[in-house]
């Protein structure tokens, strides 16, 4: 299984009044790191896939220990655990993925649908996209797809 690697910066406006960095901001991380994963499909080869719009339907998030704000970025890396015939569910951890540690700071997932923002309503993943997500599917995991 592939995992999609994200490096994101911190800023000094995500600390909270305790030098860490605030429980919200990390949903801005997730966001960052899906949309670089989902948009890595459509930029280079002129492909429609993801380009529609999508929305999320649902995030779990754990928060593992804090933050604290410096100068190098964290890790975000993604991976898919679902695919269905309207939805997939992405994973992620957000660490420090160093020689010295592999801190993890937060563990989370989200249910994004794919969505026609003409139509105004969810539509079903195409078999390119689901070609593409497979390659971040655990193999182990062959319950995960769902048709």
């Amino acid at each position: 299984m592939a995992r999609h690697i994200y490096r994101c910066p911190l800023r000094w406006s995500d600390m909270d009044a305790f030098g860490h960095v605030n429980n919200v901001v990390f949903l801005r991380y997730l966001e960052e790191a899906r949309i670089d994963f989902m948009f890595r499909l459509q930029p280079g080869d002129g492909s429609p896939s993801f380009s529609g719009g999508s929305v999320v339907a649902r995030h779990e998030i754990d928060y593992v220990r804090p933050l604290v704000h410096r100068h190098e970025p964290v890790t975000v890396e993604s991976w898919v655990t679902r695919i269905g015939a309207a939805s997939l569910t992405i994973a992620y951890e957000i660490k420090d993925d160093t020689e010295d540690s592999a801190q993890i700071y937060v563990r989370a997932s989200t249910v994004v649908v794919p969505y026609d923002l003409e139509a105004g309503r969810p539509r079903r993943i195409s078999a390119e996209e689901k070609s593409y997500l497979q390659r971040y599917l655990p193999a182990l995991e062959e319950d995960a797809l769902v048709a």
